[in-house]
């Protein structure tokens, strides 16, 4: 079972005061994933479900600016950028996923380049972030009609460090206490974990909260109320199947009802409130709402990187079945198709779409678009995906690593006894420190490994010695790794 490390989602709708004539609004968003965190542990899914989240809104009618990986200066320019897209009367819709932090019963979101911080050091946090509050305020300063704040922010304390005591604060985001007309949503309840997976074999791209919210935001007529109780129940339900404890909490300081994809009577295009004005007369009841109708598959593909001597191979998954696939990098140009597989996908009844294509070597950061075609036809997409060849040869090396960490080290005995480590220098890209422990269960030793090449990176240079000579007696060692952003493996133990 995966935990996720951070993970409560706040949604804040702030309905700010209606005037009495009718105002043809915007609806515009933000939408911000960070995953390469530079001094704190990176994060695997917050760029997958802030695309997940992006493209549910823009389904809905929602224009969408994603920013994704963001450094401080790079959010605040996002952040101003968003600030001067908004005007009277919009509706604004901010979304966050990556590291947050409380401190002193205030939270804040950490950009990618947050410094590490240590007992003491609090203020070093607050400067290098934003605080929720302020970004609250700052939009409902521009006259936005309505504003819809969500933060996936919410994991264990990301400044945790072995051997140091970690700067003060809380896992888990504080409980918001909103203003009058704010809608507040966590993805888990105050101090609690989410979890990203069900398990280490879940397929699903995105986290247990995510997968459910886009769905329901998907679906007509809903009011936020309706969204918050639905989702609630079920990754209450689901979490519970697999023993964890995730209750999503949410607190209700609006009046009248939200609906964020439908009509809300006639008050004019892409308005989506309903007032129910406060009388000292009883109120007739209010018609049920219509039965929601099932929400539209999503069905955005998540893509694995591989590196390997000839380039990169790309591997696409997508939740629902699809008959086709094309792709093209950057802007402009035409999609490439990625041809048939020689099977049947049981689902389709149709050959099976290649869900795999290839890239260069020296292919350079850009944003690989995606589009399919369903099995009624309709196109899908294009869904963009971030491609950045250091994060992902990192991320999949590191990958390999975890998955053959019964190979790290091995015995040799050849003019005395050696003990090589080809495993771990051949992916030495993913790896910071390799320390062994001779006869010991604490690694203890440091290895000295050659700088990565991202020329050639699983190559050994001439000149480097990937063994080392141990003692002719030594019965057993001991493996512990630290990976480039800093998080540490288990220690492994290899026997003679």
């Amino acid at each position: 079972m995966l935990k996720r490390m951070f993970a409560a989602v706040v949604i804040v709708v702030a309905a700010l005061a209606i005037s009495s004539q009718g105002h043809a609004e915007k609806r515009v968003a933000l939408v911000v994933g960070n995953d390469a965190y530079q001094n704190v542990p990176i994060l695997r899914k917050a760029v997958t479900d802030a695309n997940a989240v992006a493209s549910g809104l823009r389904q809905i009618g929602f224009t969408v600016a994603v920013a994704e990986n963001q450094s401080r200066q790079a959010l605040s320019g996002a952040l101003l950028a968003f600030d001067a897209a908004v005007q009277e009367g919009d509706t604004a819709f901010f979304f966050f996923a990556g590291h947050g932090f409380e401190i002193r019963g205030q939270n804040y979101l950490l950009p990618i380049d947050v410094p590490e911080a240590t007992e003491g050091q609090e203020e070093l946090v607050r400067d290098a972030s934003f605080a929720v509050d302020r970004i609250i305020d700052r939009v409902q300063a521009r006259g936005a009609r309505t504003v819809i704040l969500v933060l996936d922010a919410c994991r264990n304390n990301p400044f945790t460090r072995p051997g140091t005591r970690a700067v003060g604060g809380a896992g888990g985001l504080a409980p918001i206490t909103p203003p009058e007309g704010v809608f507040v949503l966590f993805s888990a309840g105050a101090k609690q974990t989410a979890l990203d997976a069900l398990s280490s074999n879940d397929p699903d791209p995105n986290s247990v909260f995510t997968r459910r919210f886009v769905r329901e935001i998907a679906t007509p007529g809903l009011t936020l109320v309706q969204i918050a109780k639905r989702t609630q129940m079920e990754v209450k339900g689901i979490s519970n199947s697999v023993r964890h404890e995730q209750t999503p909490a949410y607190y209700d300081e609006i009046v009248g009802d939200f609906v964020l994809n439908g009509k809300a009577g006639d008050a004019g295009p892409g308005l989506q409130l309903a007032v129910v004005p406060p009388s000292p007369q009883t109120l007739a009841p209010r018609p049920a709402p219509p039965e929601p109708s099932p929400a539209a598959p999503i069905n955005a593909p998540i893509a694995q990187f591989m590196r390997h001597n000839g380039g990169w191979s790309v591997s696409l998954s997508f939740v629902d079945p699809v008959t086709a696939i094309a792709w093209r990098l950057g802007e402009t140009g035409a999609f490439k198709g990625t041809g048939f597989l020689d099977t049947f996908d049981q689902r389709t009844r149709r050959r099976l779409a290649n869900p795999n294509f290839q890239l260069d070597a020296d292919t350079a950061a850009t944003t690989i678009y995606v589009r399919a075609i369903d099995p009624g036809g309709r196109t899908v997409g294009p869904f963009p995906i971030t491609f950045d060849p250091k994060a992902e040869l990192v991320r999949g090396e590191r990958r390999i690593l975890e998955m053959t960490a019964g190979s790290w080290v091995s015995f040799r005995e050849y003019n005395g006894l050696l003990l090589y480590y080809t495993q771990v220098m051949s992916y030495r890209c993913a790896v910071r420190e390799i320390r062994l422990g001779i006869d010991s269960a604490v690694p203890n030793q440091p290895v000295a490994m050659p700088p990565c090449d991202l020329a050639n990176p699983n190559a050994i240079p001439d000149k480097a010695v990937p063994y080392l000579k141990l003692p002719p007696a030594t019965k057993m060692v001991s493996v512990e790794l630290t990976y480039r952003d800093g998080s540490v493996s288990e220690i492994k133990t290899y026997r003679r």
